[in-house]
């Protein structure tokens, strides 16, 4: 039953005072620009005549460019970019976002795919307007999520043709009215950071929470009806007793009454100690400022729809009310909003392809939260009896130091919290912090154990008593819970999406340098197994956005080392700087190896003070005499130097095939050049980005070998690549605090400091080619991918971990499996036979076609693990034999769960056999 629209915000744009609330001023005369139509327009949004003309300008000037053809066929919504663009970079919006789509006829989603395709110059759109384009990006993706969750759940609560006995002015439409709007009021006020997802849906339950309470029982269904308090009688409130405060009466209703709200919170799996703080420390407090009374059960609309648009039109932004009469301008396109998940993908292209819809993002992200909570559930705040032994062993024990630096930064993290997300808002981060603590101290046991095996050692003193490994430890626990937590509405694609909260957020709270917080990352990961894989693979970005830039931010540790090795003397110890690349990569080393590098060499020490680092293996070694003692080696240094080449040259590989496919020959060059600078020119990383050299290397080499591509070229395809910002290439540090576009750098920069190297490159004696990197396994294996079972069919085998359904503390899989999957879970119950036989069909015609690749000639690979459900008595997997008394049905068991566990043998050897070749 669609609701009826609300007011237009349209229709009362002409009649609304100028922003800074007096009456509008006369308007000056003018000098008509531009076409008619954009004179119409213009006017409509009532932009200032400095914008006219500049919009104009960018107009002409987009229309002239190559590839312009959108711009001429789409003239209004050119001329819409145009004046949007213009209006941000001069400060001066009159219009609010929502006037200006219609006035243009564009949806948000078409809107912000076509800013995309205009800027065909690097210069058309600024960071500013960047920045303005992904904050209202992010909160259009969280108010759409947040209103197709609030209307499917409305419609649980409330029926959709009440009683008679209920009032026209009770209508289940005046309800989700009421309901939207306050909380969108409630949302704007008391919430600094409007593109939480959690926070903003923990503050809709708040709201349905209070409204549920105003209803009449007759409207709503069970089990809400029955829970109902008996607070209104016939429809209308109860008059309150004289004297008794909203604040209290509100308050004491939930503190004796929490049924509904424990309904709301078990349905969405949220914690309700969580919710019930939203509600006493914002929700209530909201309700007291915004003065709202409520008449005939429910609060007045037009009390809220007057405070709404105020703060509506403060904002200029998106006008949500328009989501309750499904607006065209809000409406998500076919392609590129609406994210499709096939899990797991097929081979062929040409098969069908079963889609898997996906979760919707609040119900992904509670999902998270809740896998989050399980994880720390048999955790503590405090250290446990087995960290309070490890404590006891060291030779200084650190267990004053720990429990006071944990408590120190519980008080920083508190404020920090509170000043980006709201002061009402303490207690969540001081709860979210403390989540961040049981983390903590768990990997903490986890990494200490895990050294006892390899090391045969319990005193971890000089660990333990290091004052950065215990602050990288706790942030990197603090940022998992926060990214958890942060979970934004657009990240169906695996993507990264910030938030004020993003990181790097945690290291400014814990005054820690990115490079000391990259050596805990993959130690972490590794210490704690139960960790899903989008928490895997945002720390796994935490760890590549460290490597690309934040490491070689101005005062970091890095650049020490680098500076340290260069000056040390006897370098003798440095391998060859054009093999680093391809030797082979190890993910055996520890965060102590880390924190306490250099290491030890194996050999007798060398005279002398012991060396605080060593050179990267990719500085060239300085002159020095031979001796048969080799200088202590910093791992940290060396480690991050490998990881950044890995990560250079997959970047470079990536970008490559989207516009050089076709020279395969200048890869290496690039590539040479890429890592040469990285090797012998890295001051030119400072305060930069790694992707800026490697665009700059590109061109360089095309340049000499007379290859048209132009920077043009290089950052459109740039733009398409995944996790990237147009900032990197359109703000670039030139000198001290001046930034300019990438073909600047390159020319006053880049090209300064490389002349001579680039132009070896047209020689006919070209430099010495570097290897290309040995691309490694990756070290973070997420325990929930699907592992294909050879031999060309599709079956898969998983762990039964994600995604969840919590329900009563145990795991069980979601309605987003469709049921024309066939799913069989080890130790459950299987259902009927059918899916065997279906499975017995796939594999039959499996090893068909590999009997028939066979008589062609092919050698066909030998498969290593297969499931046979049609012999019986053997398993080919493995050769096991079954017992005669066994029924069909547990000799199928007993095969699944051989393979499965071959599957686990085969992984857990192949992971040995990698690191026993690297240690070689």
């Amino acid at each position: 039953m669609p609701p009826k629209p609300p007011r237009r915000a349209g229709s009362a744009r002409t009649q609304r005072p100028s922003p800074d609330g007096g009456s509008a001023p006369p308007a000056a005369p003018r000098v008509e620009v531009g076409e008619a139509d954009f004179v119409v327009l213009c006017d409509a949004l009532k932009v200032s005549e400095s914008v006219r003309e500049k919009a104009w300008k960018t107009y002409e000037s987009l229309s002239a460019a190559d590839g312009a053809l959108a711009c001429n066929t789409k003239k209004k919504e050119t001329w819409g970019v145009c004046i949007f663009i213009v209006a941000i970079d001069l400060d001066e919006v009159t219009f609010t976002f929502t006037e200006l789509l219609k006035s243009i006829k564009m949806s948000v989603c078409t809107f912000f795919q076509f800013l995309k395709e205009v800027d065909v110059n690097m210069d058309t759109v600024s960071t500013k307007v960047d920045s303005t384009v992904s904050r209202l990006k992010k909160k259009y993706d969280v108010l759409f999520a947040l209103y197709h969750k609030f209307e499917r759940t409305c419609g649980l609560i409330y029926l959709e043709q009440p009683s008679s006995e209920i009032s026209a002015e009770l209508s289940s439409v005046l309800v989700l009215k009421n309901y939207w709007i306050t909380f969108l009021l409630a949302k704007g006020k008391v919430l600094q950071v409007e593109d939480d997802l959690v926070i903003s849906f923990q503050l809709l339950l708040c709201v349905l929470d209070y409204f549920i309470k105003l209803s009449p029982p007759a409207m709503l269904k069970e089990p809400y009806k029955s829970s109902v308090p008996a607070v209104t009688v016939n429809g209308s409130a109860r008059t309150p007793r004289r004297g008794q405060s909203r604040s209290s009466r509100t308050a004491k209703q939930l503190d004796t009454d929490t049924k509904i709200i424990e309904i709301l919170c078990k349905e969405h799996d949220c914690n309700l100690d969580e919710v019930k703080n939203v509600y006493f420390t914002s929700f209530i407090p909201f309700l007291n400022s915004a003065g709202i009374v409520a008449s005939n059960g429910l609060p007045e609309v037009e009390v809220i729809l007057k405070q709404y648009d105020e703060l509506y039109l403060k904002n200029k932004d998106i006008d949500a009310r328009l989501f309750l009469n499904h607006d065209e301008t809000l409406q998500p396109a076919v392609i590129a909003c609406s994210q499709l998940e096939r899990t797991p993908l097929k081979n062929n292209a040409d098969e069908e392809i079963n889609i898997i819809l996906p979760q919707t993002p609040v119900r992904a992200a509670m999902n998270n939260i809740q896998q989050l909570i399980m994880i720390l559930n048999s955790a503590t705040d405090k250290p446990s009896d087995t960290l309070i032994k490890y404590f006891n062993n060291c030779t200084v024990n650190p267990k004053d130091s720990i429990l006071k630096r944990v408590e120190s930064f519980e008080h920083i993290f508190r404020k920090k919290f509170a000043e980006a997300v709201g002061q009402g808002w303490a207690e969540i981060g001081s709860q979210r912090y403390k989540l961040g603590v049981r983390l903590y101290y768990r990997v903490m046991e986890s990494m200490l154990k895990s050294e006892e095996e390899r090391l045969s050692v319990q005193n971890f003193s000089k660990l333990l008593n290091d004052n950065i490994f215990h602050t990288s430890l706790l942030a990197c626990a603090v940022e998992v819970v926060m990214a958890t937590y942060g979970r934004n509405a657009s990240q169906g694609d695996s993507t990264s999406a910030e938030t004020d909260l993003s990181f790097p957020w945690i290291l400014n709270v814990f005054d820690l340098k990115a490079f000391d917080f990259y050596k805990v990352i993959e130690s972490f990961i590794r210490a704690e197994p139960n960790l899903t894989r989008e928490m895997i693979k945002h720390l796994e970005h935490c760890e590549h956005r460290i490597m690309e830039s934040l490491a070689w931010q101005s005062g970091s540790p890095l650049f020490d080392l680098i500076k340290q090795s260069k000056e040390r003397e006897g370098q003798a110890d440095q391998p060859e700087p054009t093999a680093t690349p391809n030797t082979p990569f190890q993910h055996n080393h520890t965060a102590a190896d880390l924190y306490l590098s250099p290491v030890k060499s194996p050999k007798k020490k060398a005279s002398g003070p012991p060396l605080s680092a060593t050179p990267p293996p990719d500085i060239p070694p300085a002159v020095a005499p031979q001796t048969p003692q080799k200088p202590q080696k910093s791992t940290s240094l060396s480690l991050f130097y490998k990881k950044v080449y890995l990560l250079a040259y997959r970047r470079l590989h990536t970008l490559f095939l989207h516009l050089l496919a076709d020279h395969p020959d200048l890869e290496p060059l690039i590539w040479t050049l890429f890592q040469h600078t990285l090797q012998n020119e890295y001051e030119l990383m400072r305060d930069r980005h790694l992707d800026q050299i490697m665009m700059c290397s590109m061109y360089g080499i095309c340049k000499v070998k007379n290859v048209d591509l132009r920077f043009k070229m290089i950052v459109s395809a740039y733009k398409e690549l995944c996790n990237t910002n147009q900032e990197t290439f359109k703000r670039v540090l030139i000198r001290e605090e001046q930034y300019d576009s990438i073909i600047v750098f390159y020319n006053l920069v880049f090209m300064q400091r490389l002349k001579t190297n680039i132009l070896q490159y047209a020689s006919s004696r070209p430099p010495t080619l570097s290897p290309i990197p040995h691309i490694p396994r990756s070290p973070y294996q997420f325990s929930n991918s699907p592992r294909r079972v050879p031999a060309g069919n599709n079956i898969y085998i998983s762990p039964l971990k994600s995604p969840y359904k919590f329900s009563d503390g145990f795991q069980s899989p979601t309605k987003i499996t469709p049921k024309s999957r066939i799913l069989v879970s080890i130790g459950e119950s299987f259902g009927t036979s059918e899916k065997f036989q279906k499975i017995n069909q796939m594999l039959c015609n499996s090893e068909g076609q590999l009997k028939r690749s066979a008589d062609v000639g092919a050698a066909a690979p030998k498969p290593l693990k297969r499931l046979r459900f049609d012999i019986e008595g053997t398993d080919e997997a493995d050769g096991s034999k079954h017992l005669p008394q066994e029924s069909k049905f547990q000799q199928k068991l007993a095969e699944m769960t051989s393979t499965r566990t071959r599957m686990q043998k085969q992984k857990l050897n192949d992971g040995n056999d990698t690191s026993a070749t690297e240690d070689k």
